[in-house]
């Protein structure tokens, strides 16, 4: 299990643990015999070419959907049997997962009150402001933009102010330059923290301060 890099604060987070991990979809065995953690104060760079698994692994690792073989674990316990893992996880889908009739800052209030996190006017203003979206706040969601829906999903991350595990697909889809610096400074951020992250991304836009591990689904055999 590699350990997290120098200089990174360590936390009482739990390593993620997936066993063995296999998915089928349909007749056909997407991947298997996954072995990965992912602990406390690291990044992992989930990789694969197009229709390896990349998001059904992710989906197996946030419990919408169950493996073929294999655990997922979460301090040693199966995430499904977990008092604390929903807690501890933040979920960003590749859908932004919005609703087209609320406004931006209703979306975030919605997001953050469902996931009991602080919405409170200040740490919403933050957050809209980190992805450049204050002036947008009262905006309906109908009327953004592709990018823009994305960094009103990606502003959640800025509520959050305790270690956890963030799961993330392809969170830089859409974003600009701009916008890239910063997921990069809330992930440098949460890593300092004590926070682990696992994310897909097709493009090498993770700041290599990060200092990321890469898992290739392509590398396995199926």
């Amino acid at each position: 299990m590699a350990l997290a890099p120098a200089g990174i604060r360590q936390a009482a987070l739990p390593t993620l643990q997936l066993i063995d991990l296999a998915c089928r979809r349909g007749d056909r065995v997407l991947f298997e015999g996954v072995h990965l953690g992912v602990a406390a104060g690291r990044v992992v760079w989930l990789r694969g070419s197009n229709g390896r698994g990349k998001t059904s692994l992710l989906r197996l690792v946030t419990g919408l959907a169950s493996p073929e073989k294999g655990e997922v674990l979460w301090d040693g316990e199966p995430i499904r049997r977990s008092g604390r893992y929903r807690s501890e996880l933040v979920h960003i889908g590749h859908a932004n997962a919005l609703k087209e009739d609320l406004t931006v800052i209703e979306s975030l209030v919605f997001l953050a009150r469902i996931h009991g996190r602080d919405a409170s006017e200040q740490a919403l203003q933050h957050g809209l402001e980190l992805f450049g979206l204050a002036s947008r706040r009262r905006a309906p969601v109908r009327t953004l933009s592709q990018g823009q829906r994305r960094r009103v999903a990606l502003a959640r991350l800025a509520l959050e102010s305790r270690p956890g595990l963030w799961v993330l697909d392809e969170p830089f889809d859409a974003v600009d330059a701009e916008g890239t610096q910063r997921l990069n400074a809330l992930l440098a951020s949460h890593q300092e923290r004590g926070g682990s992250v696992l994310l897909t991304s097709h493009q090498p836009v993770i700041s290599p301060a990060l200092q990321p591990v890469e898992f290739d689904l392509d590398r396995l055999v199926s």
